[in-house]
């Protein structure tokens, strides 16, 4: 039997389903080598000669397709569609013929399927073909730069600033987006601005409102009416005249669908509708298109089968009418110059199942699994038809002018079905118009002035991110999500409310990289190297004097940087940043003089936390902050006296805190206390501040040993303590609250936990059997925050993902993550080791994966 090797098992599961027993289906578990994490595995010297590795948790597996391959001297890569996919195959292969599991007569041969269905797998081994060189040339040519960026770029990071962690080739011009952004938004000055709007009344007593659009015979443009006075004034000149409808336009317009998805439009429109993430986005797709429902997920092409086309048309007519079906099928271009991946564009395998029909449990599988197959249908159905009207309001005299426009669907076409979602909020004026004729007259049921400021750039969401990049040329579809994911992981980028704010380390490393390394993170210069890139993957240059002009210029800037010395980085970094650290102050005063001794200078430091900004004298004064804004804002203000001390309020590299007296000889660590999650340095008074600085509190004596029971705020929350045992506490205020008995119940139920008295803690969600090896997979409360339980393998959630959230597919993928960082193997796995042994055993568990 032949072997086929595809990536996963449940792709294998599912391929095996079609291929049945005439051929052994394997999973490699993605990629079985990689750069071996050191100095030299890319040969700068030598025609940049690459060293490979298979690594430790995949040995295994290439072993399993190595005994396979003794049975039967054929082997079939059958990988994903795009450039990762022939890499894959190509380290396989590779691998094999190493350990001599390939001989010369061992026909290899590779497929490709673009949707995992058993027409299009059978067809496809039909038609087999050699593996790409181009293509796999152009994954060296990344892998290497990658190498070469990190490997050299990254210790520079170490040495000049403490706390970055490294810094990578797309990742920083990422990240360079959204610091650049996040100094717009402080640099922004809000305009004020008025607008006037009238509520009207038709002859027929229906009300429709209209804006102001001239005063004094002369159009009003956006800031015209720049204050309260203006506004009202022209309030008065509404209200002081009799108001005629002057001219009713009614005009035809029509809306066509958005183009069916890629994988960008996918990722964005999944953050604007469910606000997924980029990275569970694809995890998500990637499950729906190794169970067969979807086409392959990675692709920047926006075409369609001829067939698919057919499918949809038909599926349209069955459903929604044949007026809902164009008279010629919809034609939709790429504007790519290179399309790198997959042609065609991601859609559903079977037109005719909608997500109900299918029968997915997963929630996030049924939610984008609908969203691909609505806008795959959406966009082969007949335009929306509609009509906008447009209405002018004046005066006799023409003093004022006003407008009101609306809009009437006369046909839904596509919108019965999908329509796209925005990043930002606009106005459409799509209300509806009541009947309105040409020179009757409006009465006025109100005319009300509205207060605007401009606002400044919204931060980028996931969605926005991957479009700009996009647009910019940064990347390819199969990096969006995991660069995304990297500079959080890094902690550069932290997501709140679905928007991305740089942290201060991010906006150091980014500002570093612009002073020293400006050209590698232009974003002209990383689109030039991503067109240079998919020149190789074409055939038409070669990867290795691509390399080589590249290595020449970025050694060379490595190294002029490594002689500084990290007193002159700083220096330099403190100079870039000075407009945002040190803003002018109203009074005049030097802005670098520092609020607590008056007498030091302010400078931009570095710790293993990130950046902060610090007195000059130190020791002899302690003050810091966070980057950005001056001490006003960051709160640091005395709060009073207690028993003859200072009690001041400070902001800290580690956040706001509160402290008692100053740092004096004798005392060189007066008391501090950080402030609690959820209290905020506005409400902070001196009762507060003493509250805090009491901590620990004693509740009361243990009934048992008289020993005293504790309440505290430590590193990692409220607890409370008797002896050396530690609870944790839920909330913060339990620490001020808490008495003795709630005290000695929550010891005792830590201590029973400790013991293995007491039954397991109940899951905070269930989520059933893992897919592929079986036990049960739970969320859990741990003491570092919630985490999914699997066995013996424990995976921490990502900060932005709440348990009740998670997903199984979400839960599989930590899970794995969390085994190949520990580099231990599936519990399931261990028991087919002893089947290897007979030969026949061990093909049947093969064909099984």
């Amino acid at each position: 039997m032949p072997v086929v090797v595809v990536e996963s098992p449940a792709k294998a599961k599912t391929i095996n389903k079609y291929l049945g027993s005439d051929y052994t289906v394997l999973a490699s578990y993605g990629h079985v080598r990689d750069l071996p994490p050191k100095d030299g595995s890319v040969d700068t010297d030598n025609g940049f000669d690459m060293t490979w590795e298979v690594a430790t948790d995949s040995r295994k597996h290439v072993k399993a397709i190595a005994d396979a391959l003794k049975d039967d001297n054929s082997l079939i890569l059958a990988t994903d569609p795009d450039r990762e996919g022939e890499a894959i195959s190509w380290h396989l292969k590779e691998a094999l013929t190493k350990r001599k599991s390939i001989k010369k007569d061992t026909a290899v041969s590779r497929v490709t399927f673009n949707a995992i269905t058993k027409d299009a797998v059978t067809e496809a081994m039909k038609n087999p073909r050699d593996i790409d060189a181009p293509l796999v040339e152009a994954y060296l040519a990344r892998r290497a730069l990658d190498y070469l960026v990190g490997f050299n770029l990254s210790p520079v990071l170490w040495r000049k600033l403490p706390g970055a962690r490294s810094a990578g080739r797309v990742q920083s011009v990422c990240l360079r987006l959204i610091v650049e952004r996040e100094m717009e938004i402080e640099a922004f000055r809000a305009r004020e601005y008025w607008s006037v709007k009238a509520q009207l009344k038709t002859q027929r007593n229906q009300s429709f409102e209209a804006r102001l659009v001239s005063l004094s015979g002369k159009k009003l443009d956006r800031y015209d009416l720049e204050n309260e006075t203006q506004a009202e004034m022209a309030v008065q000149a509404v209200k002081s005249r009799d108001l005629t409808v002057t001219s009713v336009e009614a005009k035809p317009t029509s809306r066509n669908p958005s183009a069916p998805f890629m994988t960008s439009t996918l990722q964005q429109e999944a953050s604007r509708k469910f606000g997924m993430g980029a990275k569970v986005c694809m995890s998500t797709a990637q499950r729906l298109y190794e169970a067969g429902h979807i086409t392959y997920m990675r692709t920047d092409g926006i075409d369609m089968a001829p067939e698919a086309v057919s499918e949809a048309r038909d599926a349209i007519k069955d459903r929604f009418g044949a007026e809902y079906v164009p008279s010629s099928p919809r034609i939709y271009k790429n504007k790519a110059k290179n399309a790198q991946e997959a042609h065609e564009c991601i859609r559903p395998t079977d037109m005719t199942k909608d997500a109900g029909a299918l029968g997915l449990r997963d929630a996030d599988q049924k939610k984008l699994y609908d969203l691909i197959w609505k806008r795959t249908l959406a966009c082969q159905m007949e335009a929306a038809r509609l009509e906008r009207t447009t209405v002018e309001i004046g005066s006799r005299d023409g003093e004022v002018g006003l407008r009101a426009t609306g809009q009437v669907v006369l046909f839904d076409g596509f919108l019965r079905v999908y329509e796209e979602g925005r990043d930002d909020v606009v106005d459409d004026d799509d209300k509806r118009l009541p009947q309105i004729m040409e020179g009757e007259k409006t009465a006025k049921e109100g005319v009300t002035p509205e207060q605007h400021f401009t606002q400044p750039p919204p931060r980028y969401t996931e969605a926005t991110l991957v479009k700009k990049m996009e647009e910019l040329g940064i990347g390819r579809p199969s990096t969006y999500a995991s660069v995304i994911s990297t500079i959080q992981d890094r902690e550069y980028v932290r997501k709140d409310k679905n928007r991305l704010f740089p942290e201060d380390k991010g906006r150091i490393v980014t500002i570093f990289l612009l002073n020293f390394f400006k050209r590698y993170v232009e974003y002209d210069f990383t689109a030039a190297l991503e067109e240079e890139l998919d020149d190789v993957s074409a055939g038409e240059a070669d990867y290795k004097e691509l390399l080589s002009k590249f290595w020449r210029d970025f050694s060379a800037a490595i190294a002029e940087t490594s002689e500084l010395r990290i007193a002159e980085v700083l220096d330099v970094l403190d100079d870039a940043l000075a407009p945002q650290l040190y803003p002018p102050k109203e009074d005049g005063s030097d802005p670098r003089i520092c609020p607590l001794c008056g007498e030091g200078s302010l400078h931009l430091k570095t710790s293993r936390s990130g950046g902060f900004v610090g007195c000059s004298r130190y020791p002899e004064c302690r003050y810091t902050r966070p980057i950005g804004g001056d001490a006003a804002e960051q709160g640091d203000r005395v709060l009073g006296e207690d028993n003859g001390d200072e009690i001041s309020l400070r902001s800290g590299r580690f956040g706001p805190y509160v402290q008692r007296g100053e740092v004096t000889e004798e005392n060189k660590k007066p008391p501090r206390a950080s402030l609690p999650k959820g209290w905020s340095p506005d409400d902070m008074d001196l009762e507060k501040a003493l509250t805090l600085l009491s901590l620990p509190r004693e509740v009361g004596k243990h009934p048992e040993d008289g020993e005293p029971i504790e309440a505290g705020i430590g590193r990692y929350g409220p607890f409370v303590k008797h002896g050396k045992l530690y609870a944790n506490l839920k909330e913060v205020d339990e620490v001020f609250e808490i008495g003795i008995n709630r005290a000695v119940d929550v010891l005792a139920e830590k201590a029973a936990k400790r013991g293995g008295g007491r039954a397991a803690a109940k899951p905070l969600k269930e989520l059933g059997e893992h897919p592929e090896a079986g036990g049960a997979m739970n969320v859990m409360d741990g003491r570092y925050g919630p985490y999914i339980k699997w066995e013996k393998v424990n995976a921490t959630l990502p900060k932005d993902v709440a348990p009740e959230d998670v997903t199984v597919a979400m839960a599989v993928e930590l899970i794995a993550e969390k085994e190949a960082k520990s580099g231990k193997g599936k519990k399931k796995a261990a028991p087919k080791k002893k089947a290897a042994a007979k030969k026949p055993a061990a093909k049947k568990a093969a064909a099984k994966k």
